[in-house]
């Protein structure tokens, strides 16, 4: 079927057929978005539309695509049960995103390696796999992508330039992020561990 070929693109091919009947189950419309920056994927209720609406990023690699999805299909089983008497991430978001993934990780669609740190996050679910840093950091290693070096792996006071060019230096991790000092404007910015920038040398 078309639609399935379509799905083959972005899933892991084991996933597909699991993906494609719960698309069906529930008339979802599924929209593979362009990169957005601040987010990997969304669900819209069926509010301004006919139909539930999940949108994910184009540009992940099949099992962050996949973790996304399920990610975003868990609100949706959310709202038809509790609408928005509930907050977003809350137990009962998580409770269905557990079950859910528990459904795929039983069928060992993903490699061993995310497979492992996967089953270890779903028993305290973050409210995006980006807040996971064990996760984030294997999901990176099926990157198609040439690695790129991370603010991480910078030393502290270190100088770096964003994609965009903007430059700042690196300071003090705030729990997760990084508290970065922009050289525009002196501002102070949150980097995520993992984004990537390009070193300047001083």
């Amino acid at each position: 079927m078309k639609e399935e070929q379509i799905l083959r693109k972005y899933f892991p091919e084991s996933s597909v057929e699991l993906v494609f009947n719960l698309i069906k189950l529930k008339n979802l419309h599924l929209k593979i978005s362009k990169n957005r920056k601040t987010k990997f994927g969304d669900y819209r209720p069926p509010v301004y539309h006919s139909n539930h609406r999940i949108s994910v990023n184009h540009d992940l690699n099949p099992s962050a695509f996949l973790i996304t999805f399920i990610h975003e299909y868990a609100h949706l089983l959310v709202f038809e049960e509790h609408g928005n008497r509930t907050s977003p991430h809350g137990k009962e978001w998580k409770m269905k995103y557990k079950l859910i993934m528990e459904e795929f990780l039983n069928k060992g669609i993903f490699p061993d390696e995310i497979n492992i740190v996967l089953t270890k996050s779903i028993q305290n679910s973050k409210a995006s796999s980006s807040s996971d840093l064990e996760l984030s950091r294997v999901l990176e290693k099926f990157n198609k992508d040439d690695p790129k070096m991370k603010i991480e792996d910078l030393p502290d006071n270190a100088i770096f330039k964003t994609s965009n060019g903007k430059r700042f230096i690196k300071g003090d991790k705030q729990r997760i992020r990084y508290k970065c000092k922009s050289l525009d404007n002196n501002k102070l910015y949150l980097f995520h561990p993992l984004t990537p920038i390009i070193p300047v040398s001083q």
